[in-house]
Parts: C-alpha cells; structure tokens; sequence
C-alpha cells in the first residue's frame, strides 16, 4: 500500500492542488536526467528536472494482476534534453524511470507514483513517443536457460568465450560509398571471409555518428568491395570517410560454432535435440516393415 505523506495528504484533502508530474530517467550510462510540465525547474531528490522540455504522459491504467495495460512518455527532441541521436544509438534502451507526483509550491512534498523502465521508443521528427514498462513487466520476460538447438550464448560473452578483440574477428574500415540509410561500401575489411561480420556490430569511430553501434544484417563481398547492410537508418547522415570498428557475428548454429571458431567445447546448445518434424511424425504401415515415420500421403 503507497503511504501518502501527512503533509501532501492535507493538501490533496483541501479540493485545490498545486501538482506537478516530474519523471527522473537513470540510464545505463550513468546519466541521469530530470523532466517537469511544470512551467519551472523543480528538483527531486537533488535531481533538477528541467521544464518547458515539452515532456507529458498518457493515463495508466492497472490490471489485478499488478501489469500495466497502457503508460506512455511523449514529448519533442532538443539538443539540450533528448537528442535525436541518442536515441537512435540505443542510450536510453532499459532506462530506468521514476515519476514523481509534486506539490511545486514545496518540493520537499512529493510521491513516487510509479518506477519502471523505457521500453519501445517511436520518432516522428521532432517528436517521440516512449512506452513505460512497469515492474510487473520483468515477470514476463524469459529467465533461465532454454532447451533449443541453436546456441543460447552471445559470441564472445563470458558463457561463449570467444575473444573478439583477437585480429581475427575484428577489423576496422573506413566508408566509401552510402549507397543508403543503412547501405554502404566500405574499405578495409578486405581480408575477412565473406559473410564473417553478418550478425556482427558496428562501432562508429568518427563523423556524425561517433560513439554510435549498430548491428549489421549483411557482410558480404561484390567483385572487388565490401558491403555492409545495417539493421537500422543510423540517427545521422553516414559519409563519405567515415571510420568504424567491426567485430564478428554468429548465426548461432553448432556447425559455425566448431567450424569458423573452433569452439564447439562452449556451445551452449542442444543441435541433437529432436524438431517439431520428429514430435509429430508417426509410423507409416508398409515402410521399413511398419516402423517408419512419416505423414499422410496425399493423392
């Protein structure tokens, strides 16, 4: 049961409130931010949450089973509060987020009304539109380990093992050609495998979008240039010139962990394990004396 304090308690009794909504967002970074619609400054436990941030929330409402059904943060991209292109580099992806209720007139009087974590953000412009996930939500994330043929590991994660800051499965390049948003020829990688960075991540090193990864679709040769396919539109136009770092990716399958890496020893799957194909078969009369599988034939 959230405990009101007496103080705020007797305000909200006497029908005329002076209320704000303030949101504290820790990311995982370290960097911590605080957003008002009040039409000043108000600090939250020594967080200064800043105004005229244009931020402003939608209702939630809560079901019986403590899920919140619908929360959201919408507010406009400024260079000063949330930039375009954090977003878009995946700084604020698992923010923390608490939401104050504060009486402005005396912020010492304040509720923490709500905690969880940015979930789905969507850009329209200026614009965007941030999906608050309660704590609820944690409960319905898988945990544990997973019983699946393909490897359940990250490559070069303490479970894989995998060292990707050998020369082997990391390079570095430099952009020739933005063919598009998320097309380009590189330089620089030429004396990697075709198909060695598929699945693999993209470190930007210099240009607009310095600081920035990305994951990459396709790595793959053409004649004499390497193309790289990402994912994603980076937040910033790509260049001419620009310089990134890139490591390897994997496609998770037993044969790619012993054959291109040599690791079969930490494979953290289970390639023997039997497909929906083996669940649902059954014996077919008249092949191998009956005891076949196989399914209906159709005529």
């Amino acid at each position: 049961m959230r405990s009101v304090p007496a103080a705020l308690q007797a305000r909200l009794d006497a029908g005329v409130t002076t209320l704000a909504q303030c949101w504290v967002i820790r990311r995982r970074d370290g960097v911590v931010q605080g957003f008002t619609d009040h039409d000043r400054d108000l600090i939250v436990n020594g967080v200064v949450c800043r105004a005229a941030s244009g931020l402003s929330a939608s209702e939630a409402s809560s079901r019986f089973d403590l899920s919140v059904e619908s929360a959201e943060i919408s507010g406009a991209l400024s260079d000063d509060t949330l930039s375009e292109h954090d977003l878009a580099a995946g700084r604020y992806d698992a923010a923390q987020v608490e939401s104050w209720l504060v009486d402005w007139s005396d912020p010492s009087l304040l509720l923490l009304t709500a905690r969880g974590s940015l979930g789905e953000v969507r850009r329209e412009g200026q614009a965007f539109t941030a999906e608050l996930r309660g704590l609820a939500d944690l409960l319905s994330q898988e945990s544990g380990r997973l019983y699946t043929a393909h490897c359940g590991a990250d490559l070069g994660d303490g479970r894989c093992r995998v060292n990707l800051n050998a020369a082997s499965w990391r390079g570095s390049g430099v952009v020739t050609a933005a063919l598009s948003p998320s097309l380009i020829t590189v330089s620089g990688l030429e004396s990697f495998v075709d198909g060695l960075f598929t699945a693999g991540r993209l470190s930007w090193s210099s240009g607009a979008n310095i600081g920035a990864a990305i994951e990459i679709k396709l790595h793959r040769r053409r004649a004499a240039e390497t193309q790289l396919t990402l994912w994603q539109a980076s937040a910033a136009l790509i260049a001419v010139g620009d310089r990134f770092a890139i490591s390897a990716g994997c496609d998770k399958r037993f044969a790619t962990c012993r054959d291109r890496f040599g690791n079969a020893v930490n494979f953290r799957g289970f390639p023997q394990i039997p497909g929906n194909d083996f669940v649902i078969s059954y014996p077919v009369p008249g092949r191998s004396g009956g005891s076949g599988r196989g399914g209906p034939s159709v005529s």
